[in-house]
Protein backbone atom coordinates (compact mmCIF):
# COMPACT_ATOMS: atom_id res chain seq x y z
CA UNK A 1 0.00 0.00 0.00
CA UNK A 2 1.34 3.20 -1.11
CA UNK A 3 2.34 5.71 1.69
CA UNK A 4 0.07 9.28 1.28
CA UNK A 5 4.02 11.44 0.65
CA UNK A 6 3.43 9.11 -3.11
CA UNK A 7 -0.32 9.22 -3.33
CA UNK A 8 -0.54 12.73 -4.64
CA UNK A 9 1.34 12.09 -7.41
CA UNK A 10 -0.71 9.26 -8.08
CA UNK A 11 -4.22 10.33 -6.76
CA UNK A 12 -5.45 11.17 -10.43
CA UNK A 13 -4.85 7.74 -11.44
CA UNK A 14 -6.33 5.87 -8.98
CA UNK A 15 -9.52 8.18 -9.24
CA UNK A 16 -8.89 7.19 -13.12
CA UNK A 17 -10.01 3.47 -11.64
CA UNK A 18 -12.51 4.62 -9.13
CA UNK A 19 -16.45 5.21 -9.76
CA UNK A 20 -17.46 7.98 -12.42
CA UNK A 21 -19.10 10.62 -9.62
CA UNK A 22 -22.66 11.47 -11.61
CA UNK A 23 -24.39 12.74 -8.56
CA UNK A 24 -21.89 12.73 -5.37
CA UNK A 25 -18.72 14.46 -4.21
CA UNK A 26 -15.50 12.29 -5.27
CA UNK A 27 -14.37 11.77 -1.70
CA UNK A 28 -11.11 12.06 -2.73
CA UNK A 29 -10.06 12.23 0.59
CA UNK A 30 -12.01 9.32 1.67
CA UNK A 31 -9.71 7.58 -0.47
CA UNK A 32 -6.48 8.99 0.97
CA UNK A 33 -6.87 7.65 3.96
CA UNK A 34 -8.32 4.21 2.82
CA UNK A 35 -5.09 3.74 0.29
CA UNK A 36 -2.47 5.03 3.04
CA UNK A 37 -3.59 2.43 5.31
CA UNK A 38 -4.94 5.29 7.91
CA UNK A 39 -8.65 3.04 8.48
CA UNK A 40 -9.31 5.03 12.01
CA UNK A 41 -9.43 8.73 10.59
CA UNK A 42 -11.14 7.60 7.37
CA UNK A 43 -13.49 5.80 9.48
CA UNK A 44 -14.45 9.33 11.63
CA UNK A 45 -14.64 11.52 8.23
CA UNK A 46 -16.94 8.90 6.95
CA UNK A 47 -19.27 9.11 9.88
CA UNK A 48 -18.70 12.74 9.87
CA UNK A 49 -20.05 12.57 6.06
CA UNK A 50 -22.75 10.53 7.03
CA UNK A 51 -23.56 12.91 9.87
CA UNK A 52 -23.89 15.81 7.96
CA UNK A 53 -27.74 16.67 6.44
CA UNK A 54 -25.64 17.99 2.85
CA UNK A 55 -23.99 14.22 2.53
CA UNK A 56 -25.85 11.70 4.80
CA UNK A 57 -27.73 10.30 1.73
CA UNK A 58 -24.19 9.92 -0.41
CA UNK A 59 -23.15 6.46 -0.75
CA UNK A 60 -19.87 6.63 -0.83
CA UNK A 61 -19.27 7.47 2.65
CA UNK A 62 -20.47 4.41 3.93
CA UNK A 63 -19.05 2.40 1.36
CA UNK A 64 -15.52 3.36 2.70
CA UNK A 65 -16.48 3.08 6.14
CA UNK A 66 -17.29 -0.77 5.45
CA UNK A 67 -13.89 -1.02 3.60
CA UNK A 68 -11.87 0.52 6.92
CA UNK A 69 -13.80 -1.68 9.00
CA UNK A 70 -13.22 -4.95 7.07
CA UNK A 71 -9.51 -4.12 7.20
CA UNK A 72 -9.42 -3.44 10.62
CA UNK A 73 -11.19 -6.79 11.22
CA UNK A 74 -7.48 -8.32 9.43
CA UNK A 75 -5.49 -6.80 11.65
CA UNK A 76 -4.71 -8.45 15.35
CA UNK A 77 -3.58 -5.68 17.17
CA UNK A 78 -6.94 -3.85 16.24
CA UNK A 79 -9.25 -7.16 16.94
CA UNK A 80 -7.79 -7.50 20.14
CA UNK A 81 -9.13 -3.81 21.55
CA UNK A 82 -12.21 -4.31 22.61
CA UNK A 83 -13.39 -1.30 20.54
CA UNK A 84 -12.52 -3.14 17.52
CA UNK A 85 -13.62 -7.02 18.13
CA UNK A 86 -15.90 -6.95 16.42
CA UNK A 87 -15.15 -5.01 13.28
CA UNK A 88 -15.94 -7.71 11.00
CA UNK A 89 -19.86 -7.18 11.63
CA UNK A 90 -19.55 -3.62 11.76
CA UNK A 91 -18.38 -3.74 8.12
CA UNK A 92 -21.40 -5.76 7.24
CA UNK A 93 -23.58 -3.40 8.92
CA UNK A 94 -21.76 -0.28 7.27
CA UNK A 95 -22.48 -2.42 3.85
CA UNK A 96 -25.77 -2.71 4.22
CA UNK A 97 -26.36 0.84 4.81
CA UNK A 98 -24.30 1.45 2.11
CA UNK A 99 -26.47 -0.69 -0.44
CA UNK A 100 -29.79 1.26 0.82
CA UNK A 101 -27.79 4.40 -0.83
CA UNK A 102 -27.06 3.35 -3.48
CA UNK A 103 -30.43 1.91 -4.52
CA UNK A 104 -29.12 2.16 -8.24
CA UNK A 105 -26.18 0.64 -8.32
CA UNK A 106 -24.24 3.40 -9.17
CA UNK A 107 -21.04 2.31 -7.38
CA UNK A 108 -21.24 -1.38 -6.42
CA UNK A 109 -20.25 -3.00 -9.50
CA UNK A 110 -16.90 -0.84 -9.25
CA UNK A 111 -15.68 -2.81 -5.92
CA UNK A 112 -15.93 -6.05 -7.14
CA UNK A 113 -12.16 -7.46 -5.13
CA UNK A 114 -14.01 -6.06 -1.93
CA UNK A 115 -17.10 -7.71 -2.09
CA UNK A 116 -15.63 -10.67 -3.14
CA UNK A 117 -13.58 -10.59 -0.59
CA UNK A 118 -16.16 -9.74 2.21
CA UNK A 119 -18.55 -12.30 1.07
CA UNK A 120 -15.72 -14.97 1.23
CA UNK A 121 -15.01 -14.05 4.60
CA UNK A 122 -18.70 -13.71 5.54
CA UNK A 123 -19.98 -16.90 4.11
CA UNK A 124 -17.42 -18.84 5.58
CA UNK A 125 -18.11 -17.42 9.29
CA UNK A 126 -21.85 -18.61 8.41
CA UNK A 127 -21.34 -21.75 6.93
CA UNK A 128 -18.95 -22.20 10.05
CA UNK A 129 -22.11 -21.37 12.82
CA UNK A 130 -23.73 -23.78 10.87
CA UNK A 131 -21.61 -26.91 11.89
CA UNK A 132 -21.11 -25.51 15.08
CA UNK A 133 -25.31 -25.65 15.28
CA UNK A 134 -25.31 -22.29 16.37
CA UNK A 135 -28.03 -21.40 14.05
CA UNK A 136 -29.09 -18.20 15.51
CA UNK A 137 -25.74 -16.79 14.50
CA UNK A 138 -25.92 -18.69 11.54
CA UNK A 139 -29.26 -16.84 10.69
CA UNK A 140 -27.93 -13.32 11.33
CA UNK A 141 -24.93 -13.93 9.18
CA UNK A 142 -26.98 -14.96 6.43
CA UNK A 143 -28.95 -11.93 6.81
CA UNK A 144 -26.21 -9.35 6.85
CA UNK A 145 -25.30 -10.78 3.63
CA UNK A 146 -28.90 -10.48 2.05
CA UNK A 147 -28.66 -7.03 3.17
CA UNK A 148 -26.15 -5.69 1.45
CA UNK A 149 -25.78 -8.41 -1.64
CA UNK A 150 -29.67 -9.35 -2.47
CA UNK A 151 -28.55 -10.94 -5.99
CA UNK A 152 -26.49 -13.80 -3.57
CA UNK A 153 -29.05 -16.76 -4.25
CA UNK A 154 -27.14 -18.63 -1.89
CA UNK A 155 -27.13 -16.47 1.15
CA UNK A 156 -30.83 -16.43 0.85
CA UNK A 157 -31.09 -20.55 0.75
CA UNK A 158 -28.23 -20.56 3.38
CA UNK A 159 -30.59 -17.95 5.29
CA UNK A 160 -33.55 -20.30 4.35
CA UNK A 161 -32.11 -23.61 5.86
CA UNK A 162 -30.54 -21.70 8.87
CA UNK A 163 -34.42 -20.49 9.64
CA UNK A 164 -35.67 -23.89 8.93
CA UNK A 165 -33.11 -25.24 11.45
CA UNK A 166 -34.26 -23.11 14.55
CA UNK A 167 -37.79 -23.60 13.54
CA UNK A 168 -38.58 -20.63 11.86
CA UNK A 169 -40.79 -22.03 9.01
CA UNK A 170 -42.22 -19.07 8.05
CA UNK A 171 -39.61 -17.07 7.76
CA UNK A 172 -37.75 -19.89 6.32
CA UNK A 173 -40.55 -19.92 3.28
CA UNK A 174 -40.02 -16.21 2.52
CA UNK A 175 -36.23 -16.51 2.10
CA UNK A 176 -36.78 -19.40 0.24
CA UNK A 177 -39.00 -17.92 -1.89
CA UNK A 178 -35.90 -14.55 -2.24
CA UNK A 179 -34.05 -17.40 -3.11
CA UNK A 180 -35.78 -19.22 -5.94
CA UNK A 181 -36.21 -15.36 -7.14
CA UNK A 182 -32.66 -14.17 -6.99
CA UNK A 183 -31.16 -17.45 -9.02
CA UNK A 184 -34.32 -16.77 -11.65
CA UNK A 185 -32.76 -13.23 -11.97
CA UNK A 186 -29.03 -14.60 -12.91
CA UNK A 187 -28.54 -15.02 -16.14
CA UNK A 188 -25.62 -17.84 -16.05
CA UNK A 189 -24.57 -19.12 -13.07
CA UNK A 190 -21.41 -19.78 -14.48
CA UNK A 191 -20.66 -16.09 -14.84
CA UNK A 192 -21.74 -15.74 -11.41
CA UNK A 193 -18.93 -14.36 -9.10
CA UNK A 194 -16.97 -16.84 -7.45
CA UNK A 195 -17.80 -16.20 -4.03
CA UNK A 196 -21.13 -16.22 -4.94
CA UNK A 197 -21.09 -19.56 -7.07
CA UNK A 198 -19.64 -21.25 -4.12
CA UNK A 199 -22.08 -20.51 -1.75
CA UNK A 200 -24.78 -21.30 -4.01
CA UNK A 201 -22.98 -25.31 -4.92
CA UNK A 202 -22.75 -24.93 -0.91
CA UNK A 203 -26.24 -23.98 -0.23
CA UNK A 204 -27.72 -26.92 -2.65
CA UNK A 205 -25.69 -28.96 -0.91
CA UNK A 206 -26.90 -28.45 2.25
CA UNK A 207 -30.16 -28.32 1.61
CA UNK A 208 -30.27 -31.19 -0.62
CA UNK A 209 -29.06 -33.07 2.11
CA UNK A 210 -30.83 -31.73 5.11
CA UNK A 211 -34.31 -32.62 3.04
CA UNK A 212 -33.09 -35.87 2.51
CA UNK A 213 -32.17 -36.88 5.99
CA UNK A 214 -36.40 -35.47 6.95
CA UNK A 215 -37.31 -38.40 4.25
CA UNK A 216 -38.13 -35.48 1.42
CA UNK A 217 -35.89 -37.15 -0.87
CA UNK A 218 -38.21 -35.86 -3.99
CA UNK A 219 -37.33 -32.26 -2.98
CA UNK A 220 -34.00 -33.19 -1.91
CA UNK A 221 -33.88 -34.31 -5.54
CA UNK A 222 -35.40 -31.18 -6.88
CA UNK A 223 -32.68 -28.85 -4.94
CA UNK A 224 -29.89 -30.80 -6.13
CA UNK A 225 -31.30 -30.52 -10.03
CA UNK A 226 -30.52 -26.44 -9.54
CA UNK A 227 -27.22 -27.38 -9.90
CA UNK A 228 -26.61 -30.09 -12.13
CA UNK A 229 -25.91 -27.91 -14.91
CA UNK A 230 -23.08 -26.21 -13.16
CA UNK A 231 -21.65 -28.39 -10.56
CA UNK A 232 -21.11 -31.56 -11.67
CA UNK A 233 -17.32 -31.29 -11.78
CA UNK A 234 -17.46 -30.73 -8.18
CA UNK A 235 -17.14 -34.36 -6.53
CA UNK A 236 -19.27 -34.31 -3.81
CA UNK A 237 -21.86 -32.23 -5.55
CA UNK A 238 -21.70 -35.33 -8.33
CA UNK A 239 -22.37 -37.84 -5.12
CA UNK A 240 -24.54 -36.50 -3.77
CA UNK A 241 -26.71 -36.20 -7.19
CA UNK A 242 -26.19 -39.76 -8.09
CA UNK A 243 -27.24 -41.04 -5.14
CA UNK A 244 -30.47 -39.31 -4.96
CA UNK A 245 -31.38 -39.75 -8.71
CA UNK A 246 -30.43 -43.70 -7.77
CA UNK A 247 -32.81 -43.37 -5.18
CA UNK A 248 -35.20 -42.50 -7.42
CA UNK A 249 -35.15 -45.77 -9.53
CA UNK A 250 -35.49 -47.86 -6.70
Amino acid sequence: MMKLKNLAFCLPFLLAHFPTFSQEKPYDDLLVLYVDENYEKCIEKSERYVDRDATHRDALPYLYASMCWFEISKIPKFTAMDEYKRADREALKWASKYRRKDKNLEFFANYEDFWSELNTVAQEMGLNYMDEKSFSKAKQQFQRITRYNPENPGAWQMLALAQTKGKAVRDAQESTKQFKEALKAVPDVAHLPLDQRNLLRESLLRTARSQEAKGQVDKARETIALGKDYFMDNPEFKSLYQSLEGSASK
